[in-house]
């Protein structure tokens, strides 16, 4: 089971910045933990995502020595992602994809034609620069917006996708409106069909609905499941009003109550869970 730790998206819509300096910190300390991936920033617009700007300066900070765990950076478009090329220390790039017309144009201010044709430029990309593309399915359990939505839908797109040389992709839960049974439809069928894809599940939810979520995904063949320490952020281009993120302890509890072997240093955890509480208790 892969966890991949988001402090990017705990953090991007947070209006106060925060110090580079404090985010080097935090992430350095995440590193020692034993994460498989550790989503540290966004090469974006810094007028739309102003909290990330420092990516770059953020990246060439930290000390990679003596961990395995692997770092990844959102890019929305060719600019972004020929940037986090340009750096050694990413080894993945995610890409927010849309199957809400609405939505991607809210995200990534393109339409979805618009966004598969910068998908295939990025993945071209990351094979010249050796970098792993992820493409997160935004909107990928339903949408508030009215758009047309069905599993199908997802799977067509998964299809097409897949056809660029993507595959690893991560079903976003957007606004939290993934229900079990589209969950459970939805990894049965992907990963039945695509054996040879990677899917991983990007949840947002309310503290009271984590389990039957994580549950639905893992039961399905989902392995790779992406959390937030504390459960904090969720998407600020969704709605006005977020929905947490998934807490990554709730992830380990999960793992380990299911008998799933976990590498994960646990006082480096509580170190970064600390760590992360006192960089959000003045927000």
């Amino acid at each position: 089971m892969k966890l991949i730790e988001c402090p990017r998206d705990a953090w991007q819509g947070v209006t106060t910045f925060i110090p580079t300096e404090e985010k080097i910190r935090y992430i350095s300390s995440l590193l020692k933990v034993g994460f498989d991936t550790i989503d540290v920033g966004s090469f974006v617009s810094a007028t739309a995502m102003p909290q990330v700007r420092d990516t770059a300066e953020l990246l060439s900070g930290l000390d990679r020595t003596g961990s395995h765990t692997r770092l990844l950076v959102i890019a929305a478009n060719e600019r972004g992602a020929e940037a986090a090329c340009r750096s050694g220390q990413v080894d993945a790039i995610g890409y927010p994809f849309s199957i809400s017309e609405t939505f991607q144009m809210r995200n990534a201010n393109t339409t979805i034609a618009g966004s598969m044709e910068r998908i295939r430029y990025i993945a071209e990309l990351g094979r010249t620069h050796e970098k792993e593309i992820v493409v997160y399915i935004s909107m990928g359990f339903g949408n508030p917006y009215g758009d047309e939505w069905n599993t199908d839908l997802v799977k067509k797109w998964v299809d097409a996708l897949a056809g660029y040389g993507i595959v690893t992709f991560s079903l976003a839960d957007t606004v939290g409106l993934a229900d079990v049974g589209s969950i459970r439809t939805l990894f049965t069928d992907l990963t039945a069909e695509y054996p040879e894809l990677e899917f991983g599940a990007h949840f947002h939810a309310a503290p009271s609905r984590w389990r039957d979520k994580v549950a639905a995904a893992y039961d399905a063949g989902c392995r790779r499941f992406d959390g937030a320490l504390l459960g904090y952020g969720g998407c600020p281009m969704a709605q006005d009003e977020l929905v947490g993120n998934m807490a990554t302890e709730n992830l380990v509890r999960f793992a380990r109550e299911k008998g799933v072997p976990l590498v994960l240093n646990d006082e480096a955890l509580e170190r970064s869970r600390q760590l992360f509480s006192g960089m959000v208790a003045g927000i």
